[in-house]
């Protein structure tokens, strides 16, 4: 017996489309990351970009569950002395990014590293429902009607 270990030529990339409206963000997030990784596929090769393009719509209409849109925090740091700012998930999905919030989860389930970097620009958000990728003919995954408690 050996070990398959599947090379970068040989893997098959396909194109993936989920509407974000009414889904709660952590489920959303977990699929979008593993349909990322690719560790969804037979084939999958953990040192190798395995994974599929998804392309995130209505990231602005995502739900949180319980009282998170008022009490989950997210910071960053502006790089100078004392520069940590904070703002709460409402406030950055009210605001003028609220596609951000959409990312940062994902890109928390990716593990840090140039593979993770690499994975991580094979994922597209947007706030509303128009994007510039249907010539690339992407599959449409239902994501609200795999489980119940996926949509709110």
């Amino acid at each position: 017996m050996k070990t398959y270990s599947a090379k970068p030529s040989e893997v098959e990339k396909k194109w993936l489309i989920i509407d974000a409206e009414g889904v709660v963000l952590g489920r959303l997030a977990s699929l979008v990351a593993m349909r990322l990784r690719g560790k969804h596929k037979p084939l999958y090769t953990p040192h190798i970009d395995c994974g599929d393009n998804v392309i995130i719509i209505n990231a602005d209409k995502i739900k949180l569950t319980g009282n998170k849109r008022d009490q989950k925090i997210y910071y960053r740091h502006t790089g100078h002395p004392g520069g940590i700012k904070q703002a709460t998930a409402r406030q950055i999905l009210e605001g003028r990014f609220p596609e951000r919030v959409v990312e940062k989860a994902v890109e928390r389930m990716i593990p840090r590293g140039p593979l993770g970097r690499q994975q991580m620009r094979n994922l597209k958000v947007y706030a509303g429902t128009d994007h510039p990728h249907q010539a690339q003919q992407p599959e449409v995954i239902d994501l609200a009607s795999m489980n119940p408690k996926n949509a709110r």
